[in-house]
């Protein structure tokens, strides 16, 4: 520990991944390789989707700000984590530590509403296809794009600024990989109180309230194909939706998991907490496209057509 004393009270020291310190420069070549796969896949999606006019539609329209979102959060967090683990650069500004917080944490919010809203398109183009076109139009996803942009920003301002105002006296050691709120916090010397307060009502909030509307549409979803009659239409109906699932557990299974075992699993070790928390922010950026491009018929052949002109013209392409 001795080598991250520090006291200049204008930046923040980065621990990595505490205990794990002999390991950070094999860690990062994984973590490099995720980072990589996760920009690539997330580009690929978001010029896909943009020109061809066949998926100018409201599911895909979702799927771009997803990819968007997680282009944000890997970009946000992944050079920095790298660039502790290869090259030992382990101060962050303070000014630096508050936006990366920022963007972490405003996004992580945003990415879950955006998979409420496309288990909302799922419901709708399954219970009520007949009205979908009607229902989700071309402004009604603006307008929840833009809602979700301004909870994730409305419910996250606030918690920067209460960090950012907050005093700190003695070693500025984080015990993480990047500025997580609660790991900035500790290191504070004045009443956190309203901080840990607001960042827990936030966070339940956040993933509390989608979460719940998430089940809801799937169990409603769910109730709808079940009383259909056609097997064809059972399975095409599943297959529709599992590529949004396995997305949702992607996302919230890690995220939920780092939460409250940072709060109250103290009987797991440290590194555990962290390896967990980076690796939530790295993982689902990473899956995401490949998922979709592995499920959804369309942007696979779309993506074939890409990088395979000549397979595709020679007729080998999805049908």
């Amino acid at each position: 520990m001795s080598r991250y004393n520090h006291s200049n009270p204008s930046t923040f020291l980065l621990m990595g991944i505490p205990g794990l310190e002999a390991t950070h420069f094999w860690i990062a070549f994984p973590f490099c390789a995720m980072y990589v796969v996760a920009l690539l896949g997330n580009f690929t999606l978001l010029y896909v989707i943009t020109t061809e006019p066949s998926l100018h539609l409201p599911m895909y329209y979702f799927l771009c700000m997803l990819a968007g979102i997680d282009l944000v959060l890997t970009t946000s967090t992944g050079p920095k984590i790298l660039s502790i683990f290869w090259f030992h650069s382990h101060e962050i500004g303070l000014e630096c530590c508050v936006v990366q917080m920022f963007f972490i944490h405003s996004f992580s919010a945003m990415e879950s509403g955006v998979l409420l809203a496309m288990a909302f398109d799922r419901y709708v183009a399954i219970c009520k296809p007949l009205r979908y076109t009607a229902i989700l139009t071309n402004a009604i996803v603006t307008k929840i794009g833009l809602a979700v942009f301004v909870r994730g920003i409305g419910l996250m301002t606030p918690l920067t600024c209460m960090v950012s105002r907050l005093p700190y006296c003695g070693p500025r050691v984080i015990s993480h990989s990047y500025c997580e709120h609660m790991a900035v916090v500790k290191l504070a010397c004045g009443d956190t109180t309203p901080n840990y307060v607001y960042g827990i009502t936030a966070a339940t909030f956040v993933v509390g309230t989608d979460s719940i509307f998430i089940a809801i549409s799937y169990i409603l979803i769910l109730w709808a194909v079940l009383s259909l009659s056609s097997r064809d239409m059972h399975l095409k109906s599943f297959s529709t939706c599992g590529s949004h699932v396995c997305v949702i557990l992607v996302f919230y299974t890690p995220a939920l998991f780092s939460f409250y075992t940072q709060r109250w699993g103290q009987n797991i070790p440290e590194h555990i907490h962290i390896l967990l928390a980076d690796l939530h922010l790295l993982v689902p950026p990473m899956l995401n496209p490949i998922i979709y491009g592995m499920k959804t018929k369309p942007i696979r052949g779309r993506v074939l057509r890409l990088f395979s002109p000549e397979r595709s013209r020679l007729g080998f392409g999805p049908h």
